[in-house]
């Protein structure tokens, strides 16, 4: 799908790879751009810098999304390219979450992409074209050290774009996916641990991979290259797979303990 002359929505557009997607979408000539975020005054601000729509909103609330919806049409009068990119880190680990923390993170990672696609699709479908973008995460294809609730959500996230691009695709809906390691953005801010094991990409190297696989109607986006390889490992044998990721665990254990053994030696000298 082209990009000019594009009516486009972005939620999590207050920053990261949100924001630089409203940037690139501006930059690449789309008719309208509605820049959603919880951030009030994020969304107004970049909103003015793209000349496009500010409009807050809770994307795991399925209400919100319908008001998002409804506002884009009455300023657009359509919605041709939907990315629903706004997703939340969660709280690390399995044993110390608390059935609270899951549905939240479930809610940001997975059902914000279901809310979309439920209230956006029939449209689309109705003129025959338009474009759904997910942004999940390397960890929806891989796995991620550390952190049960990104780990998980992020693989439902890339099974329903899937799911979607399957029931869909033939029907003038295209669908792309957002699988990067780690992006300089505030998940990141205290470091990407294991994630960042490739590398650090800036947002805008990632916004332009993404409208190229909008224009090219391409489904993963891997802004790192090496998580391909890693995905064509893991599935060709997921035993051998399963036991490198192990050491992994260990490596990311041993390294957490000695920054809680030199914190606890810290505070014993004051």
């Amino acid at each position: 799908m082209k990009i000019k002359d594009k009516r486009v929505v972005v939620t999590g557009a207050a920053s990261g790879i949100g924001l630089a997607l409203c940037e690139e979408f501006h930059a690449s000539g789309a008719q309208s751009i509605v820049c959603v975020d919880m951030n009030e005054s994020g969304a107004k601000e970049i909103a003015e810098k793209v000349n496009g729509l500010a409009v807050t909103a809770d994307v795991s609330n399925e209400q919100d999304i319908i008001n998002v919806i409804e506002k884009a049409n009455e300023y657009s009068g359509g919605i041709d390219i939907f990315c629903s990119n706004a997703g939340i880190g969660g709280t690390p680990m399995l044993l110390e979450t608390t059935s609270e923390e899951w549905n939240n993170t479930w809610g940001v990672n997975v059902m914000s992409h279901v809310h979309a696609a439920r209230h956006v699709l029939p449209q689309m479908l109705e003129r025959g074209e338009g474009y759904l973008m997910n942004t999940a995460s390397a960890a929806g294809l891989l796995s991620q050290i550390g952190a049960a609730q990104y780990a998980v959500t992020k693989s439902a996230a890339v099974s329903f774009a899937e799911w979607v691009k399957i029931t869909y695709g033939q029907k003038g809906i295209g669908v792309s996916c957002l699988c990067p390691q780690a992006v300089r953005t505030a998940m990141t801010a205290q470091g990407a641990g294991v994630a960042g094991v490739d590398g650090m990409l800036e947002p805008d190297v990632v916004a332009k991979d993404v409208l190229d696989a909008i224009e090219n109607e391409s489904f993963l986006v891997l802004p790192h290259k090496e998580v391909g390889e890693y995905v064509q490992r893991k599935g060709n044998d997921r035993d051998r797979w399963i036991s490198g990721m192990q050491r992994l665990q260990k490596q990311f254990e041993e390294f957490y303990q000695s920054l809680a053994d030199q914190n606890k030696g810290e505070n014993d000298e004051n």
